[in-house]
């Protein structure tokens, strides 16, 4: 489990409720279940409007990959890619078929497949592309998903904040109680806005996150593959894999440094 996404949301939680508390604030002021329905109920409400079944069915997998730690270090990978190609240069690409069936990563199992059959290097390099591309489609509507519901929260608290003041200027008659019926109102308001910006939004910003990391490393299998294939020197497929990593590494720093001076 990724405990910095665990940490994180109750770190978020705790310092709105604390600095709540802080103040004065009453702890059961802030629980309303009439605005939690509206909001939470509302917010799931318009999600399954906004996309298919088949998308929402994987709500789960989308969830576990935003608290599933994911093995950043691709050295293990690397190594491993070199010592598949010194047995294959030394004897063959068949002499990796076993390690090919019993290989527990699906998509490094499937190219060394593809490569014991003697598939062609253009069309290994078209299928397994095509996978990488699929894969990242599915991570894009997995974080899709709880942006749209980032984007639905607040305005499910609106809502719901105005149903509150109307219910409250119906009942005028009695003054005394306009305080605390203006404070249940925004309630919902509150509830929208801070599942937003501490649930919903974070999380689709982990799932991003983590598929970059995941399709980085499919990429650098995949180079692995086909420099093995064509029968590289298992030295130079070392070399030119770390400096596949230190490449996209300086890439990823020039965008972040791109995007700050863009900012100021």
């Amino acid at each position: 489990m990724d405990i910095t996404t665990l940490i994180g949301l109750l770190v978020g939680l705790a310092a709105l409720v604390g600095g709540y508390l802080w103040d004065g604030g009453h702890l059961d002021a802030l629980l309303v279940p009439s605005a939690m329905l509206i909001v939470f109920g509302g917010t799931i409400g318009a999600v399954i409007v906004s996309f298919p079944m088949s998308q929402l069915r994987q709500i789960g997998k989308a969830l576990s990959m935003a608290f599933r730690e994911t093995p950043e270090d691709s050295r293990e990978s690397i190594e491993e890619l070199v010592d598949m190609a010194t047995v294959a240069r030394r004897e063959g690409v068949l002499a990796l078929e076993n390690r090919a069936h019993e290989h527990d990563n699906p998509f490094l199992r499937d190219a060394l497949m593809m490569v014991v059959d003697g598939t062609d290097p253009d069309l290994t390099r078209q299928i397994l592309e095509l996978e990488i591309d699929a894969l990242e489609h599915h991570h894009e509507g997995w974080a899709k998903m709880f942006e749209a519901a980032g984007g639905f929260a607040p305005t499910m608290g609106i809502i719901g904040t105005v149903m509150g003041l109307i219910h409250v200027l119906g009942n005028l008659s009695d003054p005394g109680n306009l305080g605390p019926a203006i404070a249940v109102a925004f309630a919902a308001t509150l509830y929208g806005v801070a599942s937003a910006n501490v649930i919903y939004l974070p999380i689709a910003s982990k799932i991003k996150i983590r598929s970059q990391i995941q399709i980085a490393k499919m990429e650098l299998l995949l180079e692995g593959i086909l420099a093995l294939q064509a029968g590289e020197n298992p030295q130079l497929i070392r070399k030119k894999l770390y400096s596949f990593i230190h490449e996209r590494h300086n890439s990823k720093a020039e965008s972040a440094g791109g995007a700050r001076g863009e900012e100021n």
